[in-house]
C-alpha cells in the first residue's frame, strides 16, 4: 500500500494535483458568489426600508423563503428546477435547450441564500446609524445619493462587517454542497480520491485541513479590513 504522503502528493501517483484544482474551484466559487450576494443583499435592505408597501412585502417574502429553505434544496431547485423551466420556455419558442453548468448553478443558489441573510445584516446596520446624520446632510443640501455614498456607506461597512464576515465563513463551507451536482470542488475531489484509494479518513482529513486553512486566512483578512475601517477611531 502506498504511503499517505505519496497519496496526497503531486505527480502521477498522488492526488495532490486534483485536490489543488478543487481548492481553486472552491475559492473561485466563493469569490464569484460574494459580490452577487453583497449587492443583492444591499438592494434588499434598501427595499425593506422603502415607502412602497408592496416592495417591502416582496423583499420580506424573498428573505423569508431563502433564509428558510435548506441550502441544498435551493441548489437543487436552481440546478434542476430552473433548468427545466428555462428549457420548457426555450422549447415553446423553438429554441435549443440550454444547460446550466454546476458552477453557475452553485453561484446563483449560494448567492440567493447569501443575499437573503446579508439583507438582514445590512438592515440592522442601517438602523444602527443615527437618523440625525441623514437629516443633517439633507439640511446642508446634499443629494440623496451623495448622502448614501459619503455618510451612510462608510459607517454601514464598519457596522455590518462582523455579520458579513460570518456570512463569508458560511459561504466557504456551503461551497461543499455543490459537489453533489458534479462540480469538481475540494469535497468532490477528496471524495473521488477516498473511493479510489479506500482511504476516506486521509482525504477527508485533508479536506478538513484545507477548509480550516481557508477559514484562518479569511479571519486574518477580515480582521485587517475591520482595523482599516476603524482607523479613525484608533487615531482618536
Amino acid at each position: 500500500m502506498e504511503s499517505s504522503w505519496t497519496l496526497i502528493g503531486f505527480g502521477p501517483n498522488g492526488w495532490g494535483d486534483d485536490i489543488l484544482k478543487g481548492v481553486v474551484v472552491t475559492i473561485a466559487l466563493s469569490l464569484a458568489t460574494l459580490p452577487i450576494g453583497l449587492v443583492a443583499g444591499f438592494l434588499l435592505a434598501l427595499g425593506k426600508q422603502s415607502a412602497d408597501a408592496s416592495l417591502r412585502l416582496a423583499c420580506d417574502v424573498y428573505t423569508t423563503i431563502f433564509r428558510g429553505l435548506p441550502e441544498l434544496l435551493t441548489l437543487f431547485l436552481v440546478y434542476f428546477g430552473a433548468q427545466s423551466a428555462i428549457n420548457a420556455g426555450m422549447t415553446a419558442v423553438g429554441l435549443p435547450n440550454l444547460e446550466i453548468s454546476p458552477f453557475l448553478a452553485g453561484m446563483v443558489a449560494l448567492g440567493l441564500v447569501f443575499s437573503a441573510f446579508a439583507s438582514e445584516v445590512f438592515l440592522s446596520a442601517f438602523r444602527a446609524i443615527p437618523l440625525g446624520q441623514t437629516e443633517g446632510a439633507k439640511a446642508l443640501g446634499i443629494s440623496k445619493w451623495r448622502i448614501m455614498l459619503l455618510v451612510l456607506v462608510p459607517q454601514l461597512i464598519r457596522i455590518a462587517l462582523p455579520g458579513l464576515g460570518n456570512l463569508w465563513m458560511n459561504l466557504l463551507k456551503d461551497t461543499a454542497l455543490v459537489s453533489v451536482i458534479g462540480l469538481a470542488d475540494t469535497m468532490r475531489q477528496a471524495g473521488i480520491a477516498s473511493r479510489v484509494t479506500r482511504e476516506p479518513f486521509l482525504f477527508f482529513g485533508v479536506a478538513c485541513a484545507i477548509f480550516l486553512a481557508l477559514t484562518m486566512v479569511s479571519s486574518i483578512a477580515i480582521g485587517r479590513i475591520d482595523r482599516w475601517t476603524r482607523r479613525g477611531e484608533l487615531a482618536r
